[in-house]
């Protein structure tokens, strides 16, 4: 009890003396706010660009291995590419073999995709659409949301049916009158198919990915009626193998391994030779722009961290004149019997108490910032931010004032009741 009472008593000098001096005290939070404010800001800039690049890369899934000919990141010389261009591509031999064999894939498929595709119907027509080709297990590789109608079903994927899923920007395009398109038909490279459902509105990404909105999905069979693809030619339209793995296969170490060894068994590879295919993983793209966040992080640290210097001295030297000021009153104290520790606390309190005052009104100004519209990016200031920028706020009133707080401890209570 005594010592929440010298704590109150403590806090209540340091208020006391603030509201005292308040242009004094607002000049000294200036350097603390600036500070926190550039911390904090791009932090919270960097975590919400972070959040919302990997949001706009969830349609790739999660849990997931994709067998590809190309790596999603690319390589580190300017002519990469030039290793990877002769690779065959996947086949559907090898997704059949695959499925037949693996034992750590929860679910297999293979898909095909193309871009820049014109769907009609009647006199109505959208271009730039992505066209995909699937196979069973597609619907638990990547999501899809049905709003409308059903997913296709097993008969029709197997049969290579011309039925479609049509996305719903695709539905509003080709159907701007009718609600609920299903059962009509459109026409794709000059072929009809049935629309057996309509997916559910995504809206546009961050990146400018094109979302499912503009996505229509037919079997895959049915998909290599229109395009050359499958066979594993290096030179024709590409396909793509989605292998999901366990819960308990953490990393997917397992699956990696096991796909690595069917595929080269499959392509007859030789122990010297290396992969002529790559697995790729969704958390590849995250890894990749993990370093500009990092980066952007420690300037954001740089850059504040010279103001918080600057308003550390500002605290200083404020709380080195309180001292001055107040030495008279200090030494009245100390003759009365207020401890050493009750007076170094006084100060102390008041020096943190300046400082998170600075550091909240920082805070503030980034809170407001999350109201200033950027475009497609949502900035959010998250609770660990906030918790951080109070942190350092305290810990830099907790530095700035220790000196003058330990110099005013010392006083001798005869010199510096004399004190003018």
């Amino acid at each position: 009890m005594l010592a929440l009472r010298l704590i109150l008593e403590s806090l209540a000098f340091a208020w006391k003396a603030l509201r005292s001096n308040l242009l004094r005290t607002v000049l000294s939070l200036l350097g603390v706010t600036i500070g926190i404010f550039s911390i904090i800001a791009v932090l919270t800039l960097v975590d919400s660009l972070e959040r919302n690049i990997r949001d706009s890369f969830n349609f790739l899934g999660s849990n997931i291995i994709y067998l590809d000919k190309w790596p999603f990141t690319g390589g580190n010389t300017r002519d990469w590419w030039k290793d990877f261009i002769k690779r065959p591509n996947v086949s559907y031999a090898e997704y059949k073999f695959l499925k037949a064999n693996l034992k750590t894939g929860n679910h297999v498929c293979i898909y095909g995709v193309t871009n820049d595709v014109t769907v009609k119907a009647g006199s109505n027509g959208i271009n730039r659409i992505v066209l995909r080709g699937v196979t069973l297990d597609y619907e638990n590789i990547r999501e899809v949301n049905v709003e409308n109608g059903r997913y296709l079903t097993t008969d029709e994927i197997e049969g290579g049916r011309n039925v479609v899923l049509i996305g719903y920007e695709v539905a509003r395009a080709l159907f701007p009158r009718m609600d609920n398109p299903v059962g009509e038909f459109v026409k794709i490279k000059n072929l009809r198919y049935k629309i057996v459902g309509v997916g559910k509105r995504i809206g546009e990404s961050f990146l400018g990915v094109t979302s499912s909105d503009y996505e229509c999905i037919i079997p895959y069979d049915s998909f290599r009626k229109l395009y050359h693809t499958g066979t594993g030619r290096w030179d024709e339209l590409g396909s793509h193998i989605g292998l999901k793995g366990y819960d308990n296969d953490i990393g997917l170490v397992l699956l990696e391994n096991e796909t690595r060894g069917y595929m080269r068994v499959k392509r007859g590879l030789k122990p010297s030779q290396k992969d002529n295919f790559t697995l790729n993983r969704p958390e590849a793209i995250a890894n990749a722009i993990a370093g500009v966040f990092d980066v952007l992080s420690t300037a954001g640290w740089i850059i504040g961290g010279f103001s918080m210097l600057v308003g550390g001295f500002g605290i200083a030297n404020i709380m080195f004149v309180s001292v001055k000021e107040r030495t008279s009153i200090i030494g009245l104290q100390k003759s009365l019997g207020a401890k050493n520790y009750f007076i170094l606390f006084q100060f102390l309190f008041e020096s943190v108490l300046l400082s998170l005052i600075g550091g909240l009104s920082g805070l503030f100004l980034v809170w407001l910032l999350t109201y200033v519209p950027f475009g497609s990016l949502e900035v959010v200031l998250s609770v660990p931010n906030i918790v951080l920028g109070l942190g350092v706020s305290s810990s830099i009133g907790l530095v700035a004032g220790i000196v003058p707080a330990a110099v005013a401890a010392r006083l001798d209570p005869v010199i510096a009741i004399r004190a003018n």
